[in-house]
């Protein structure tokens, strides 16, 4: 039975930390990702983490925290037990304008992931959708950061994938052999969930969910399969709907 994780950004906005570790525990869950916003106590949460039953398997760290403290971010992952970490996400006005800058961004990203690799720690990155759009002269970022740094672990994150205009099962079966994670989150028919930025639970959306968890499991050595929505009107609704029919795939 597949093990399945949550990242706590999906609950950012449904304070405390402790009651929502204990609601996933519930629902069955046995992991978490860490992001920025739960890393101010490290021992505090290791023994939240403890205290639910929950592992934090992997977690999210910023290109400045990776550059500037990695130390702290080593930390932080030594602390609560951490296998891999993810860098997520690249601001706009720092985003490279052609194929040669989004390699020379892929080249520091493995860079500055150095430490945690020399640690034991997978390390990647995480996409959104801008990386699956072409850039002038057709050249796409996701592959161009790869060609950057060919070391990079890729935790998939499936429905920006759709987003951004690539089709998700192409690209596992594609780099599949870089997919250490995946993010498993849906999107809603169009015109629906707007309050919800357009997503929807696990299995009530457009994905083909079944079909690409084959592909993952026959194309990928995925280790973490990670539940996550941006933007969840209730948290618990989107854990527990999501979990019993992921279970399903």
């Amino acid at each position: 039975m597949t093990a399945f994780s949550y990242q706590l950004y999906s609950s950012r906005e449904f304070p405390p930390l402790d009651k929502t570790l204990s609601m996933l525990k519930s629902l069955g869950y046995a992991q978490v990702e860490g992001y920025g916003g739960v890393y101010g106590d490290p021992a505090g949460l290791k023994a939240a983490l403890d205290g639910a039953g929950l592992s934090m398997t992997s977690g999210h760290f910023g290109i400045d925290a990776l550059e500037n403290e990695a130390d702290k971010v080593l930390e932080i992952a030594s602390t609560v037990g951490m296998k891999a970490a993810y860098c997520p996400f690249l601001v706009p006005d720092q985003r490279p304008a052609d194929a040669a800058g989004y390699a020379r961004f892929g080249e520091r990203l493995q860079k500055a992931g150095e430490k945690l690799v020399s640690a034991g720690l997978t390390f990647g990155w995480h996409n959104h959708d801008f990386e699956f759009r072409a850039l002038p002269g057709g050249s796409i970022p996701q592959e161009e950061i790869f060609r950057g740094g060919p070391d990079l672990s890729w935790e998939a994150d499936i429905a920006w994938i759709v987003r951004g205009g690539g089709n998700p099962i192409e690209w596992i079966e594609k780099y599949g052999s870089r997919i250490t994670a995946v993010h498993i989150k849906d999107t809603a028919p169009e015109g629906e969930c707007a309050d919800e930025d357009g997503w929807a639970d696990v299995g009530t959306g457009t994905m083909d969910w079944k079909s690409i968890m084959d592909a993952v499991r026959a194309h990928t050595s995925t280790r973490f399969f990670v539940m996550e929505h941006d933007k969840p009107n209730d948290h618990e609704r989107f854990a527990r709907r999501s979990i019993e029919n992921a279970r399903s795939y």
